[in-house]
């Protein structure tokens, strides 16, 4: 039986109609939920296999990109949402819902850290973008985390970034290296080879920032992406959802011969695949 996915939208989400049908595409059963039908009954979350918060501007992003929304999951739903990540479910949380994802406290951490007591001193967060706005383009990507379940069978991939607050800012230099011991740091921004020595800009680490556009909003560490210790939850600037077609791809016509499957289709593939 293919699993059963709630995506999860909110009031400003805008993203859900095509992270459904990515969904579907790639095998599964979505089904879009509104917040405020989990929040009367929770109980609704246990029938489903994975959960994916997707892009937008919950709440208007009024107080803080994601705030309202993640404060509604640590509260009412956050029994529920226990119970979720203690068992061998996904979860997905792409450009608002990464935001809403870390700011709940349901990454870095995962399951074995929540309800997380470090909402008063978080390990990091996301924010403005360097350059003070609204950024949306294509970037070419690195995947430091092959364990990640969305991630399987992936080394590089393109996909295009729309976002005002994607930077993420970490609180010390042992954040990044818990994270990195434990392959948490799941995407990186990477330069385009045809441009530039990647050695040289990005140093053995890949933590030397990255200049614009490659970097598009000077995240720490050249950070797209975060996972959780088991590999079972993933949160990404990026919009995989906005690539499941070559023909989606600017410059599709040079690089491909004919149309076919575009690249950010494989993530919502690993996820069915996972319960297959």
């Amino acid at each position: 039986m293919p699993p059963r996915v709630c995506v999860l939208r909110a009031p400003g989400t805008n993203c859900d109609v095509e992270t459904a049908f990515a969904f579907e595409t790639a095998g599964g059963l979505p089904e879009r939920v509104h917040l405020f039908r989990l929040l009367e009954r929770p109980e609704l979350l246990d029938d489903f296999q994975i959960v994916c918060v997707p892009g937008g501007f919950s709440y208007g992003d009024d107080i803080g990109a994601g705030v309202i929304f993640s404060r509604q999951l640590r509260g009412r739903l956050g029994e529920a949402l226990g119970r979720f990540l203690a068992a061998d479910k996904l979860m997905l949380g792409i450009c608002n819902g990464f935001q809403v994802l870390l700011k709940a406290g349901i990454l870095p951490g995962g399951g074995s850290a929540w309800p997380s007591s470090a909402e008063e001193q978080p390990d990091a967060t996301l924010t403005w973008n360097l350059n003070g706005k609204y950024t949306a383009t294509w970037v070419r990507l690195k995947v430091e985390a092959p364990g990640n379940v969305f991630l399987r069978g992936i080394d590089e991939i393109e996909l295009p970034i729309a976002h005002a607050e994607g930077r993420i800012v970490v609180r010390s230099a042992d954040v990044l290296k818990a994270w990195r011991d434990q392959a948490q740091i799941a995407l990186r921004y990477r330069p385009n080879p045809n441009d530039i020595d990647v050695d040289s800009v990005s140093g053995s680490d890949g933590d030397s920032l990255l200049p614009y556009p490659d970097n598009p909003n000077g995240s720490t560490a050249n950070i797209a992406a975060l996972g959780d210790p088991s590999g079972r939850i993933l949160g990404l600037m990026p919009h995989p959802e906005r690539f499941l077609h070559s023909t989606q791809h600017p410059q599709w016509t040079r690089r491909c011969a004919k149309s076919g499957p575009g690249a950010g289709l494989k993530l919502f593939q690993n996820a069915v695949a996972y319960f297959g």
